[in-house]
């Protein structure tokens, strides 16, 4: 069995592969103040909730944003499982050429999104992926990694707004059921959820256009679902493609 981490700067998630098949996912806070003996520790409860022992898995992979995380979690990974832990980094092949000025700069999380949405698309395609920042990557339809645009938030916009605003009470973040909020509260969600509803579709037809041709879009991310339905450019929503995009890293290295 294969183990798919996805260490993100607000959550981490977790991914047990049988061959192609995702049997069990698991949400985690990602937090910068454990110890290898924590992870450790986290690790085999989770391995244990799935109902798995430690000899079930046989190898790992991870993606990661938050880089003094990733020894730490190599670490915690050979003393439980006894392997070494692949890393997505400068070195691995990913089969998606890189046309960044600079592809060191390039997030893992954002190089294994594209891994990921091509093989399903098998064309061009944006990854909209809304995590702590909101990042749009762009793939040729040549299965080139072009570049992107990188946004804050939605909750990082929310709470610049709280915290700056000192009248403006803290809101859930939710669609309102009307553009023209009523009270304080849907005032704000409009604001910030129909707010980046446009953000989405606009900056998604402008990569559309520099692009050119027929581009797919695929949305990954906590709030994805937040939007997608009111988005006009998002096509598909996919909770686990980060995951999906390890497994094709990890089955392409091995080989």
């Amino acid at each position: 069995m294969l183990l798919a981490i996805d260490i993100g700067n607000t959550h981490t998630v977790l991914g047990f592969y049988d061959g192609a098949r995702l049997v069990h996912d698991f949400r985690i806070e990602t937090s910068r103040g454990r110890t290898t003996d924590e992870y450790l520790v986290l690790l085999l409860s989770l391995l244990d909730l799935a109902g798995l022992k430690p000899r079930d898995v046989h190898s790992s992979i991870l993606a990661s944003v938050v880089p003094q995380l990733d020894e730490v979690l190599v670490e915690a990974i050979d003393r439980g499982f006894d392997h070494e832990a692949l890393v997505v980094g400068p070195g691995i092949r990913t089969g998606v050429p890189i046309l960044y000025d600079n592809p060191r700069e390039v997030g893992a999380d954002r190089i294994v999104n594209a891994v990921a949405a091509y093989a399903r698309v098998g064309g061009a395609v944006i990854v909209v992926d809304f995590g702590t920042a909101t990042t749009f990557d762009c793939i040729s339809a040549k299965g080139e990694y072009l570049g992107g645009a990188i946004a804050p938030g939605m909750n990082i916009s929310a709470s610049a707004l709280f915290e700056h605003a000192a009248k403006l009470p803290r809101a859930e973040l939710a669609m309102p059921p009307h553009a023209i909020g009523r009270t304080t509260v849907q005032s704000m969600q409009a604001g910030i959820a129909y707010g980046y509803v446009g953000l989405v579709d606009g900056l998604v037809e402008r990569l559309r256009r520099e692009m050119g041709g027929k581009v797919a879009v695929i949305a990954t991310g906590g709030l994805s679902h937040l939007i997608e339905p009111e988005s006009e450019t998002i096509e598909e929503v996919d909770d686990f493609l980060t995951l999906e995009g390890l497994r094709l890293i990890y089955e392409l290295n091995r080989r």
